[in-house]
């Protein structure tokens, strides 16, 4: 894995081990709703495992489809910074694409299997950086549901960005449920 991809992996780590941290202090409260309609904590994990599944997969079939991937250019990076700058506001919420809620299974698994399934996905995605060719650093390697086009190093700062999303999500839902 080159450097840059390594520092990206080591810090999505980083803020996953913590969001894992704040929802396992909730103990049997992680399961609860902070309200109608709202997701409790290990729903947020449980959203996040299938976000993070259907981007590495969506990556390892575009890389081998190797020579047809674009080479990223000025508007993808654009769209990649307003992307991290939105989803950094405290005051900005997404809804989930739709297609992730097809993917969502209905029932909730415990939390500690959520951590194991989380932990798989990211070992499958480590795997992935460590083979992924070098000539692709520059290309188009995942669809953004909302900013399009995205490079590995794009793709791995919108995961970042993403797990910290929602890592206010929880600390909110911990602070009503508690």
């Amino acid at each position: 894995m080159n450097h840059r991809l390594h520092l990206r992996f080591e810090q999505l780590e980083l803020a996953t081990t913590h969001l894992l941290a704040t929802v396992a202090a909730l103990e049997e409260k992680a399961t609860q709703s902070p309200g109608p309609g709202q997701w409790s904590a290990a729903q947020v994990v449980q959203h996040l495992v299938v976000s993070e599944t259907g981007i590495g997969q969506y990556m390892e079939k575009k890389v081998l489809q190797a020579e047809a991937l674009e080479k990223s250019g000025i508007g993808a990076f654009v769209k990649s910074r307003l992307l991290r700058v939105l989803l950094r506001l405290p005051f900005t919420r997404f809804k989930a694409p739709s297609y992730l809620a097809k993917l969502t299974p209905t029932e909730l698994p415990p939390l500690p299997e959520l951590q194991a399934e989380w932990a798989a996905v990211r070992r499958r995605l480590e795997r992935l950086l460590n083979e992924f060719p070098g000539n692709l650093l520059n290309r188009s390697i995942f669809k953004h549901p909302r900013s399009g086009m995205l490079t590995i190093y794009q793709t791995l700062d919108f995961m970042l960005d993403h797990v910290l999303h929602h890592q206010k999500q929880v600390e909110r839902i911990a602070a009503k449920v508690k």
